[in-house]
């Protein structure tokens, strides 16, 4: 077993350097990996090796990220959780912000960090982040909140054998009518099975879990320790001490941990997938993780396990943000209720109000800026992208209804969103059970909605630009649950230009760089990705026409049969018989 040290970093600089230009060359590569000891298979890597690099810099700084693709395939890079003031074009989402990298090609994303905490950089194309291209970000601040001795970066990742793409076909399949999504075949901290930490007596660690997952939801705990919350997905909070905490796929929490004074013991540390979200669990999955926690690399002593696992009553809600923000009353309500099932291409789907997101044929991003005043119009971006429009500083409250009888977390680009409401059920706004967190309530820009519930949300609409919301299961994200916010499309205009060298990405991308959704111009949208729509539940004017035509045949029939059944068979035969008599 060998120390995990490559994200290790020494605290008790608070002196940061003035605001510096940062600079990574990111050759994206196929590459092999094994991380879970179980199989070898191909990854996507940086510069030849994986796990790709952990990106580190200061607030303030500049961080620039040149990406050459040297893949078969296309790509592009999203920073989770990153604001992009002013540079909405760097966000990553394929189809929202730009068009995807093509193989052979360069793309620079360069844009000032002006928040501190723990995020993380993956592909934001076609589930490939779950092929390897995903790694930590860690943005250290000016001036720290909490003191500690020690910074450790602690990735949670679950990992599959088959590529993304395979996964995608089975999942997206007319033959898995349930969706059923594919269960990864392993995962682990760190980064592979056989990462440790090891502990200085008396020091304090500030461990920043990220879980990179494309699927998994972790319960993490450590024996014989307490964990201390101090951040959420970037928002400093109050200190709360816990046993456990949860991270759903993209969450990221900070603890403190502070080791024991003595030597004599080893721990284990614990990460334990929900198993709840897998429709079925594998009899060689290995669910519940350990790492060792090591005083003493010598000894083989370890404490006695105290591992809850999913019955942690760890709850993010509560946690109160060290930055005061009061809920404001809401001005734009959206009410985005989502659900499973069969779509009319028979595929079983994600969907918020019975729509699954379709890709347009330009950008999101694009149409905006191309488009004049037809920007305003939610229709200009597609009849799938489930566009909708935000006006500028006004207070958004989003409704999450959870109908699906497993949890999911969403995240929403370009912002952090305060979680203030939250229920059983069904949410109509006369729910009188609802549990309301309007003083100072928690803020983050991942969020669970657990089965059959409902969370209310609210932002400020301060950051104009094109911004996904979208399930992080990525499952889901490619089966359609997702919707797009065109925050203040009037101001994008007049702050914001795109880069030639995103209009020089689409066209290596042998796509159309400007135009409504379906590359025209205006609202002529014929072209554009659409048709797919949750089964009708009842009759079409064609079927309504075919039960009209089945009627009608079985009353002739009946009517005929009756008529039958009155003839007399021997009247018949004598009125026949004897016409014939009188014509001899």
């Amino acid at each position: 077993m060998r120390l995990f040290a490559a994200c290790l970093f020494v605290a008790g600089s608070t002196g940061l350097a003035q605001a510096a230009r940062v600079v990574y060359d990111w050759d994206i590569t196929y590459t092999t990996a094994n991380p879970d000891g179980l199989f070898e298979r191909q990854v996507v890597g940086v510069n030849g090796k994986w796990p790709p690099p952990v990106v580190e810099c200061n607030e303030n700084d500049t961080l620039v990220i040149n990406v050459n693709n040297k893949l078969d395939t296309m790509t592009a890079l999203h920073t989770h959780g990153m604001f992009q003031n002013n540079t909405g074009y760097m966000d990553g989402p394929v189809g929202v912000t730009q068009c995807p990298i093509a193989p052979g090609h360069n793309l620079t994303y360069e844009f000032v960090i002006a928040q501190h905490g723990s995020y993380w950089i993956h592909s934001h194309f076609m589930g490939q982040y779950m092929d390897g291209l995903r790694t930590p970000l860690v943005v250290h601040a000016l001036n720290e909140s909490y003191k500690y001795d020690y910074d450790v970066t602690f990735p949670l990742q679950d990992w599959y054998h088959a590529q993304s793409t395979t996964n995608i076909d089975l999942f997206l399949n007319e033959n898995n009518p349930t969706g059923a999504e594919p269960v990864p075949e392993s995962g682990f901290m760190l980064n592979s099975v056989n990462d440790t930490l090891t502990f200085i007596p008396g020091k304090t660690y500030r461990l920043r879990l990220i879980n990179m997952s494309g699927f998994s939801m972790f319960y993490f705990s450590i024996d014989g320790h307490d964990l201390d919350v101090i951040e959420i997905d970037g928002i400093d909070v109050q200190r709360k001490t816990v046993k456990s905490v949860y991270l759903t796929a993209a969450q990221r929490v900070s603890v403190l941990v502070t080791a024991k004074n003595t030597t004599d013991v080893n721990y284990y540390m614990h990460a334990d997938m929900n198993v709840d979200m897998f429709d079925i669990i594998p009899e060689d999955l290995l669910v519940n993780l350990t790492a060792p926690l090591y005083y003493n690399k010598d000894s083989t002593n370890f404490a006695a396990s105290e591992d809850v696992g999913m019955g942690s009553d760890f709850d993010d809600f509560p946690l109160v943000p060290v930055v005061v923000e009061k809920a404001a009353p809401f001005d734009h309500q959206v009410n985005l209720t989502f659900n499973f099932d069969v779509t009319t291409n028979g595929i079983n789907r994600g969907m918020f109000n019975e729509v699954p997101y379709l890709s347009p044929k330009i950008p999101t991003l694009n149409t905006l800026l191309t488009q004049g005043n037809y920007s305003l119009e939610p229709e200009v971006y597609g009849p799938q992208t489930q566009a909708i429009i935000l006006k500028h500083l006004e207070m958004v409250e989003i409704v999450l209804i959870n109908l699906d009888a497993g949890a999911h977390p969403f995240h929403l680009h370009g912002h952090v969103f305060q979680l203030v409401g939250r229920g059983p059920g069904v949410y109509d706004g006369s729910n009188s059970d609802v549990e309301w967190f309007l003083d100072n309530p928690s803020r983050r820009d991942t969020i669970q909605v657990p089965a059959e519930t409902y969370v209310i949300i609210r932002f400020r609409a301060d950051n104009p630009g094109v911004w996904i919301f979208h399930c992080h299961i990525e499952w889901h994200l490619e089966s359609g649950l997702a919707a797009t916010f065109i925050e203040a499309p009037d101001v994008v205009q007049q702050r914001m230009t795109l880069p030639d060298s995103f209009i020089e990405t689409c066209k290596a991308a042998d796509m159309g760089y400007d135009g409504n959704a379906a590359g025209k111009q205006g609202l002529d949208l014929e072209g554009a990705p659409n048709g797919v729509y949750l089964l009708y539940d009842g009759f079409t004017a064609r079927g309504k026409g075919a039960m009209a035509g089945c009627i009608i045949a079985a009353l002739l029939g009946m009517a005929a049969i009756i008529a039958y059944s009155r003839m007399d068979p021997l009247k018949e035969a004598r009125a026949i018989a004897g016409s014939k008599a009188a014509k001899l």
